[in-house]
């Protein structure tokens, strides 16, 4: 009877914390998918209330998931669009995506919230939007920081894909490292009447007073591929509203139905008052089992059991304190190992954008070459060295020839001056002959 009774303790305390929670948001289904945990498609081929596209692909409807861009090969796109408008202007959205690629890879995902998306947006992302009507979230590799969210708005003036720097639009932004993480990162959009707020896993990325989204746009979720691929996953895509939210005026669908309009606000008091352990003096930490023939009357019965009951609630209050001491020590952790992570993130993505760039020349020489025909030039090339061997075949005999000739010795010339040597040689000969016979003689 006692494990009963601390069961139904238990569920009573779980019904009480489900039930706060319901009453504190509605889920409009005909706004969401993949919230109720069971096949995202039935049938394979469509999501209920949603229209999904792509471009040189079908997105792949799994499961428990929809794959929008694929692993390979690159330069995909995909869409979900919502069928239905948000009738409004309070209300909070969360989306379930996870983004898996090379150490290199590229792509966006954009997350919309547009008057007509699904016919001036489509499959565009940041950079090739027209001019839309509404807010887009922007999960990309901004400047190398290692992944960024950023949120831009437009007025239907501005077409994005001819804007001279997009970049410079965003009302807000936080970084952080979305990329081959091994699980699903949840990101949610939450407006109010107060503040319009972007958190990522539940922590804070940035939030603002001075936007106010109306009623009746619609929501859709858009994703593109690089080069080197990323694939980007959606899991879930969850639209809720505040108990007592009041539709727009002017929307074009049909109201959701009575139930979601209902109020359960708890009563004031237990808004505000925590518990508050009582002193613990008299109270036993911990009781020893007994046997129900043991106990004899009721007022011992009452006894044992309300004893029994605030030693649950004890416990269960220490339970959540550990949970809540955790839940910082691991928050802390976080952020310290993602302040030592940045400086090697800016360094990373420095050498990436080198070898980007090296990556980008060596795409574009090998178009070039790819992309030209080089017949004639080797036609004309080939021609060349047929001329230039017939003039030499023909030419080199005259010009050995001539060469030959030139620079051979003059034969007449030597001889005339041998003879004239020789000549020289015999007169001054016959001169020395005659005047030696002409000379007197000596006898002795």
């Amino acid at each position: 009877m006692y494990i009963s009774l601390r069961r139904l303790r238990a569920a009573a305390a779980y019904s009480a914390i489900a039930l706060s929670a319901v009453q504190a948001q509605n889920v409009i289904d005909q706004l969401s998918f993949g919230n109720k945990g069971g096949q995202l498609s039935p049938d394979g081929r469509g999501i209920q209330g949603w229209k999904v596209s792509g471009e040189g692909h079908t997105p792949n409807l799994m499961s428990d998931r929809i794959i929008l861009t694929p692993p390979y090969p690159g330069n995909m796109r995909g869409a979900v669009w919502s069928n239905n408008p948000t009738p409004y202007s309070e209300w909070t959205a969360e989306f379930r995506y996870r983004a898996s690629g090379p150490e290199r890879g590229g792509g966006n995902l954009q997350i919309w919230y547009s008057k007509d998306g699904q016919q001036s947006v489509g499959m565009s992302s940041l950079y090739t939007a027209p001019a839309f009507d509404g807010l887009v979230m922007v999960v990309d590799q901004y400047k190398g920081m290692g992944g960024s969210v950023r949120g831009f708005l437009n007025d239907g003036t501005v077409t994005y894909k001819d804007h001279h720097s997009v970049d410079s639009l965003s009302f807000g932004q936080c970084n952080y490292p979305y990329r081959n993480m091994g699980r699903f990162s949840t990101i949610q959009l939450k407006q109010t009447a107060d503040y319009f707020q972007v958190t990522i896993d539940k922590n804070p990325c940035f939030r603002t007073d001075k936007v106010r989204l109306p009623a009746g746009y619609y929501f859709g979720v858009s994703a593109a591929s690089a080069e080197n691929p990323d694939s980007f996953e959606a899991q879930s895509f969850e639209v809720s509203v505040p108990n007592g939210a009041q539709q727009q005026q002017g929307r074009t669908e049909p109201p959701p139905p009575r139930e979601q309009y209902q109020q359960y606000p708890p009563p004031p008091q237990q808004q505000q008052q925590k518990y508050q352990a009582p002193p613990s003096d008299d109270i036993p930490q911990q009781l020893s089992d007994q046997l129900a023939a043991n106990i004899k009357n009721q007022q011992d019965q009452f006894a044992d059991l309300h004893n029994r009951l605030q030693i649950v609630n004890h416990q269960v209050n220490n339970i959540f304190q550990l949970l809540e001491n955790l839940a910082k020590q691991q928050d802390q952790r976080h952020q310290e190992v993602m302040n030592r992570a940045i400086p090697t993130h800016d360094r990373v993505d420095a050498i990436s954008r080198n070898v980007e760039k090296v990556e980008r020349i060596v795409l574009a020489i090998q178009r070039d070459v790819e992309g030209k025909d080089y017949q004639q030039h080797l036609t004309d090339l080939q021609n060349a060295i047929k001329v230039t061997q017939t003039s030499l075949t023909e030419g080199l005999p005259l010009a050995m020839s001539s060469i030959v000739t030139g620079a051979k010795p003059r034969m007449g010339l030597i001889i005339c001056v041998f003879v004239a040597v020789q000549i020289m040689v015999i007169g001054a000969w016959q001169v020395y002959k005659k005047r030696r016979n002409s000379a007197p003689k000596k006898y002795l």
